[in-house]
Parts: structure tokens; sequence; C-alpha cells
């Protein structure tokens, strides 16, 4: 999860799905019965497969997807990390994973949630951040390909303006 690896969701499709085309039908039929009905997936990994176009979602289905990950304690604890180190063990060397959110320790608050990036969308950050009790969620889609920088920088504005706002009382 921190640095986008693909292995995992591969692992995950091929024990739980059980094969990659019950896993992914599994991932569409979670996304209808979250009303998450500009959403559709083709490969475990969210990536486009066979073309750019084939996986789609919307930044409202995002922030949809968003709130109910981020209701899970461990995928909450994994993705405010901003590294991951596993010490060398029986049968493997020792690993070190940076997460690719970059607004994870340089955004006060921010807490999640996960970037992405592919040759028609760009660089994407679905991201949160929580500030005196208010959790603010957001996504940035369409970065320039120069970089993830863009898209954190757009995030910390959207953030800043959004905990800029008074509170309805």
């Amino acid at each position: 999860m921190l640095p986008s690896g693909a292995d995992a969701a591969y692992t995950l499709a091929t024990t739980d799905g059980p094969g990659l085309n019950a896993f992914v039908a599994k991932m569409n039929a979670t996304a209808a019965r979250m009303g998450m009905t500009q959403t559709h997936f083709t490969s475990p990994d969210g990536l486009p497969y066979p073309t750019e176009t084939s996986t789609y979602s919307t930044p409202s289905d995002l922030l949809t997807l968003g709130l109910a990950a981020m209701r899970n304690p461990v995928f909450r604890s994994i993705v405010g990390q901003r590294f991951y180190q596993l010490p060398k063990g029986p049968g493997h060397h020792a690993y070190w994973w940076d997460n690719t959110n970059a607004l994870i320790g340089s955004y006060p608050g921010a807490a999640g949630i996960k970037t992405g990036y592919t040759d028609d969308a760009r660089h994407c950050l679905l991201f949160e951040a929580i500030r005196n009790g208010r959790t603010l969620i957001g996504a940035v889609l369409g970065s320039p390909a120069t970089g993830p920088a863009a898209g954190t920088q757009d995030a910390a504005r959207m953030l800043n303006w959004g905990f800029g706002l008074h509170s309805a009382a």
C-alpha cells in the first residue's frame, strides 16, 4: 500500500478470488453495493487493463471508497505511515517501503490515503487529514505527468481552504 505495489492485490486475488476474474467481479459487486455507480474495475490492483480506460472512477466514488476504507483501523494505520521497515528474517532480506503520499509527514494532520498514476489519469491522490477533531477527505485527479508534487500541492491547498472554513455549529 505504501509504494503502490500491485503484488499484494494479485496475491489476495489468487487466494480470496479464487482467481483474478472472480476477485475483480467481487470488487465490482462491492463497488455497486457501496453506491459507486461510476466505478468499474478490470484488474485486482485497480490499474487499467487491457486499455487505459478499462478501469475508471470518479472523485465522488473515490471519496466513498476512501471513507469506507479509513473506517478500518488496520488500513488507517498502514496508509498513515511515512515508511515501513521489515527487518531481515528467515527466508527474506530486509525491506524498506516509503509512502508515496507526500502529505504524510509534511502536512499537519495528514492521515492517508493513496496515490496512483496511469497515463490517462496522470497523478492522482485520495487524501485525508484531521485537525482539531475535524476530518476532511478529498481527491485530486489528473495532476501533471511531471510528478506527484502538483497533486500534493493541490491537496494541501484544498485542505487549507477546508480547515479555514468555520464549521457549522
